[in-house]
């Protein structure tokens, strides 16, 4: 079975979806996040010194195991050249 179908059978289930679409936002962030890292070729401990927010910081953020506030964003947006955007859908 690949991931696709795995994923396909778990989301059948009502519940199951409903807390994957909750968790979107933070998906969405956590993306955007390491493809801009990554495109502008910086280490995690390159961005952490741009920022001066702690490199395992930053780690936990990209693996989703923080909750980082909106300040803490528009350090890591301003570091890599970016601002923050946030739109109500």
């Amino acid at each position: 079975m690949t991931f696709e179908e795995l994923k396909k059978e778990v989301l059948s289930d009502p519940e199951v979806k409903k807390e994957y679409d909750a968790l979107e936002p933070e998906f969405q962030l956590i993306l955007a996040m390491l493809e801009l890292r990554s495109k502008q070729n910086l280490t995690q401990q390159e961005l952490a010194d741009r920022t001066g927010i702690n490199r395992s910081d930053i780690s936990k953020i990209e693996n989703g195991n923080a909750n980082p506030s909106l300040k803490t964003m528009k350090r890591l947006a301003a570091a890599m050249g970016k601002r923050v955007h946030i739109s109500f859908v």
